[in-house]
């Protein structure tokens, strides 16, 4: 196997592992035992634990862009941002434990608001900034920080995905999905122009 086959069997595990029992189940051990490699391989490749978890939540960030970046966004504006925050929720209820481990696991590597963000890092964040840039350059939506409104849309929507993966939201799925899209578009209404 070669090291990028080796590196691609690591992270593939990792997810596997992390998919099933959370991140609290994903140990070197475990990995190195499902891949079929020693513990001390995988330091090879991660040089630590919190490296390894890292590089799963951005190989989950690089996933949602990409399904994010499919999508017709249009001109933007409303309809922009509810396909993109419809994707959001959708890879959230899929992959309820990567989502958590990319949003709301503290670990190095994590993208910092504001700096990272304006800098254009944020895989994800770009793509709502530009809905809602869109929206501005139609008239739709008030002329503000567009970054702002980026992590305010998703301090929105991750709040909701929290609750309803911590059990708080009394609904199923599709249920929940209703209950997300009322609460964008009242927080629409107040960026409208």
């Amino acid at each position: 196997m070669s090291e990028n086959d080796t590196a691609r069997s690591i992270l593939l595990s990792a997810r596997r592992l992390l998919d099933d029992g959370g991140a609290d189940a994903v140990s070197m051990r475990k990995v190195a035992q499902q891949v079929g490699v020693t513990a001390m391989a995988i330091y090879r490749h991660f040089p630590d634990h919190a490296a390894l978890m890292n590089a799963v939540a951005e190989q989950g960030f690089a996933e949602l862009a990409g399904i994010m970046r499919q999508l017709e966004l249009g001109r933007g504006g409303t309809e922009g941002l509810e396909q993109v925050a419809d994707a959001f929720i959708e890879y959230a209820l899929a992959s309820p434990r990567l989502f958590e481990l990319m949003f709301f696991t503290k670990r190095p590597g994590a993208r910092r608001f504001p700096r990272d963000f304006k800098a254009g890092l944020s895989p994800t964040a770009n793509l709502f900034a530009a809905a809602f840039e869109q929206g501005v350059r139609s008239g739709e939506f008030v002329d503000a920080d567009p970054w702002e409104i980026t992590f305010e849309t998703g301090a929105l929507l991750q709040g909701l995905i929290m609750l309803y993966l911590g059990d708080r939201f009394e609904g199923g799925p599709e249920e929940f999905r209703l209950f997300c899209r009322r609460s964008l578009r009242r927080y629409i209404h107040g960026i409208r122009a």
